[in-house]
């Protein structure tokens, strides 16, 4: 019941040992991921303390993977250094780098982004907030108390919205939510994570969660009528943004007619995806749509 993440990923934070590093290394490994190890090459060597568990520094993500086996690692460095990073995380072999890293340049993330996918590595974001299956794991800074497992998968542009809909729907819960960032160019799109979830078998139905700006919803839209047969449910974010201004995230920048809030809820409602105008009518969507499917689901 997951995509990308499980119980037996092992996860290496590169900046543990910064502030954030270490406020969400604490919740991550309270929700009961697998953190085996942090990266800092001036402090290899040393040990944390989180609380009952004393997590290793490691000198390089290399190293990382070498002793602990690691196949996932949670970038918390500052944007100066997230370009190297990423890059030293996919020489290094890593399975998935998850980049919470927010006001990283866009040549920056352009040329990770492109790297990492030659060198085999998934990207989520970055400027996102991480991905969960809830009772496996948690890599981010999505709150892990605020829902549970389940059959619904979750694939959003914002970090907010996504807590809200895990919220909305906690007494069904989710197979895996990932939130894929904001940003003009991000390593893993809607499509990506709408092709892992018709791929899963535990997962029944899918909510997607866009904004304004680009055109990521209406290519989503497109994949959706063509390969998608599980049932999905839309919010998009930013019906009342004025024209031409950015809202919040780098990426949600409407120009004329392109990008607009109305245009992407008509493309996905094109391809059978029912839209909600707010959060809460979204997830009455979701309640509904479960329903129509076990009333049609003989026995």
């Amino acid at each position: 019941m997951a995509i990308y993440l499980t119980k037996e990923s092992k996860v290496l934070v590169q900046g543990m040992t910064g502030g954030e590093g270490m406020k969400h290394t604490r919740r991550m490994l309270a929700a009961g991921t697998n953190v085996v190890g942090g990266v800092n090459p001036r402090k290899a060597g040393q040990t944390v303390d989180f609380d009952d568990r004393a997590v290793p520094v490691l000198g390089s993500v290399a190293e990382g993977i070498e002793t602990t086996g690691a196949d996932v690692t949670v970038v918390f460095v500052p944007p100066a250094f997230a370009r190297a990073a990423v890059m030293e995380a996919a020489d290094a072999g890593i399975g998935l780098a998850v980049v919470i890293t927010e006001g990283i340049p866009v040549h920056d993330s352009v040329a990770f982004t492109t790297y990492a996918q030659a060198k085999g590595t998934r990207i989520v974001g970055p400027n996102c907030p991480g991905l969960i299956t809830p009772g496996q794991s948690n890599a981010g800074i999505i709150p892990a108390d605020i829902t549970k497992p389940g059959r619904i998968g979750l694939v959003s542009k914002s970090g907010t919205l996504t807590y809200q809909l895990m919220y909305e729907l906690r007494d069904i819960g989710f197979s895996t939510c990932v939130g894929i960032g904001g940003d003009p160019v991000v390593g893993t799109s809607h499509i990506d994570c709408l092709a892992a979830f018709q791929d899963d078998p535990d997962t029944e139905l899918v909510v997607l969660i866009g904004e304004i700006g680009g055109d990521a919803e209406e290519r989503a839209a497109a994949y959706i009528s063509e390969h998608v047969t599980k049932p999905v449910v839309g919010y998009i974010a930013g019906f009342t943004a004025p024209e031409g201004k950015t809202m919040g995230h780098a990426g949600a920048i409407v120009s004329g007619s392109s990008g607009t809030a109305r245009a992407k809820k008509e493309a996905l409602e094109a391809a059978g995806v029912r839209v909600g105008s707010t959060p809460t009518e979204t997830a009455k969507l979701v309640l509904d749509r479960l329903e129509e499917q076990r009333t049609a689901t003989p026995g």
